[in-house]
This record gives C-alpha cells, sequence and structure tokens, in this order.
C-alpha cells in the first residue's frame, strides 16, 4: 500500500501566494497520493483576525506529515498583538534546525554544496529585548544554552555523517569576543564532535567564514552555528547561487511538526505579477519529500528543477524572461 501523505500548505503573503501554490503544483504531478489541506498564517492573516498564528493553523500543521510556508510579510515597527508566525512555529513545535543546502545550479558558479545548519530556537532572536532611559538605548540579550548548543551540534554531525562529500563540519562561532555566549557555544560543539570520531571538524570565527564563503565555498561541507550567525551566513551562501529565489530550507525538531520554505520573502514590489521564483519553494518541497521518506521523488524534482534552468529557462531574478507559471509548468514537463 502507497504511503498516505498529508502536506498542510500555508502561503502567507506577497509571492507566498504564487509560490506555494507553484510547489504544489509540482507535488501533485508526481502522482504519488499527496493530500493538501490548507491553513492561514502571516500579516495579512494579523489583519484580518487578529492573529498571525491561528490556532487551528497549529492543529493542521501538526495533523500533517509536512507543511509547506510561503513568506511573511512583518511590520519594521512593533504593532500590539502581532508576532512573527514564523519565530512561533519554530516556539510552538521546537523547531530547533533551521537546514539550508547551497547547491550549484546550472549555468551559475560551480562545486558548491554546502550545508548550513542553524540554531533555530535562541540567541539574537529570543526575543529579550527592552528599552531604557525613556527610550534612549534599546537592549537585546542573547540567549546560549547547553541544551541548545549540544542538539544543534549533533544534528549538524549526524547531517554530514550522512553526506557523500567529505564528512566534515565547520563550528562557527565568535568566541574570541562573545567569551560567554559563544564560549559556551564553542565548547559544546567540541564535547559532541568528540561524539563523532568519523566525522571530521574545523572552527572558525564567523567574519573568517563570511570571507571563506566568497573566497572559496568549495571548502565548506557542513557549517553549523547560532541563529543570528546562521541566518546572515544563509543568505550569502544563496548569494552565489543565484539568489534567494533559488534558495530552500527547513525547519525541523523533536516533535512531528515540520515546515518548509523558500528562503526569500515575501517580495511585495513583485507580489502578484506572476515574475516570482518559485525554484526556492520547489526545493523546498523537496526537502520535504526527503523528510517523509519519498527520497525517489524527492530526487525526481530535484532532478527536473535542474533540467529546466539547464535548458535555460529562467525567471527574472536570474537573468530570464520566464514567469512563475511557466517555470513551474517547464520542471512537471521535466518530471
Amino acid at each position: 500500500m502507497a504511503q498516505q501523505i498529508t502536506v498542510c500548505l500555508i502561503n502567507g503573503d506577497g509571492v507566498g501566494k504564487e509560490v506555494i501554490p507553484a510547489a504544489a503544483q509540482v507535488l501533485e504531478a508526481l502522482k504519488i497520493g499527496i493530500t493538501f489541506t490548507q491553513a492561514e498564517a502571516g500579516w495579512e492573516c494579523f489583519q484580518q483576525r487578529g492573529n498571525a498564528l491561528p490556532e487551528e493553523t497549529k492543529a493542521a500543521i501538526l495533523a500533517a506529515d509536512g507543511t509547506l510556508f510561503g513568506a511573511t510579510s512583518s511590520p519594521s515597527t512593533k504593532v500590539a498583538g502581532y508576532s512573527s508566525p514564523v519565530l512561533g512555529m519554530r516556539k510552538a513545535f521546537d523547531l530547533y534546525a533551521n537546514v539550508r543546502p547551497t547547491l550549484s545550479i546550472p549555468g551559475g558558479v560551480q562545486g558548491i554544496d554546502l550545508l548550513i545548519v542553524r540554531e533555530n530556537t535562541e540567541g539574537m532572536y529570543a526575543g529579550r529585548e527592552r528599552v531604557e532611559d525613556g527610550g534612549a538605548t534599546a537592549i537585546a540579550e542573547r540567549v546560549i544554552t547547553v541544551k541548545a548548543s549540544e542538539r544543534i551540534v549533533r544534528y549538524a554531525f549526524e547531517a554530514a555523517r550522512k553526506r557523500d562529500k567529505r564528512k566534515n563540519v565547520t563550528i562557527v562561532h565568535k568566541a574570541n569576543v562573545l567569551k560567554e555566549t559563544d564560549g559556551l557555544f564553542r565548547s559544546c560543539a567540541l564535547k559532541v564532535a568528540a561524539e563523532f570520531p568519523d566525522v571530521t571538524y574545523d572552527e572558525l570565527l564567523v567574519d573568517a567564514c563570511a570571507m571563506w564563503l566568497v573566497k572559496d565555498p568549495t571548502r565548506f561541507d557542513v557549517i553549523v552555528t547560532t541563529n543570528l550567525f546562521g541566518d546572515i551566513l544563509s543568505d550569502e551562501a544563496a548569494g552565489l547561487i543565484g539568489g534567494l529565489g533559488v534558495a530552500p530550507s527547513a525547519n525541523v525538531g523533536s516533535t512531528k511538526a515540520a515546515y518548509f520554505e523558500p528562503v526569500h520573502g515575501s517580495a511585495p514590489d513583485i507580489a502578484g505579477k506572476d515574475i516570482a521564483n518559485p525554484v526556492g519553494a520547489i526545493l523546498s518541497a523537496a526537502m520535504l519529500l526527503d523528510h517523509v521518506g519519498q527520497t525517489e521523488a524527492a530526487r525526481r524534482v530535484e532532478a527536473a528543477v535542474f533540467a529546466a534552468l539547464a535548458a535555460g529557462i529562467r525567471t527574472r531574478d536570474l537573468d530570464g524572461e520566464a514567469t512563475t507559471e511557466e517555470m513551474v509548468r517547464a520542471v512537471v514537463e521535466r518530471m
């Protein structure tokens, strides 16, 4: 009997309303019996319902085998009652690992195949911010714990062990300056590294890592780091392969819940124009397939995406002329 797979679709805001249906179209074309459900989250959801991540959305995520999330628009200033649904999902389901693969695409710089594993629940994004001195001083507290550090590093080493490449983890930190917080992360990382004698490791300060990503990204296999550093480095890495439009990601953790999203944001300037690049969302769908054990289907999706790109079918962000729908059609035709 074929495996029954339920995928929850959350379009979110902006171009999410285009790229998530596009990814769903590709999944449907696999004809492996995927059932789709729909849920709401994001800034528009908050404006309409007063909640950016409703309880029924959380229930739909828990009920699904995996969730595809598009993007959320967030206000640049504090809005009473609003909190990011992305951070909300990570905290609600303890999705402690943000996993971002970076792989060369046809026509771009070749030889890049690295994986950035980013701690997803604490660090500078722990939500501990306050204003003092009558508004003259703003303070954010950076939270690093043994539990979160050890489990994210362990995830990275286990991922490196499974990869076909050289099975190496680069531990990235700034312990020379942030001696307490990154010092704790580093010591936890070295402790976990000793559990994996079959996986080599090295370490870099985050600024040096950023330089080496530009100078020679092929030197990296798996990078593991804290929340903010991982956020920045993974966007930098995406720029090496064509930009955020082609970059996928996974958010996984200790529970059944997991969601997958393109790295790009809601891009309101191009939303609704049928020009958004759906590749990041489609490759995120491939990561979802891997997560639920559909590895053959995942490889089919990836191969079709790369075949379409190799044929010169590209959206405007990749200096092409294809619309969102034309890009999706090209991928489906090659499956």
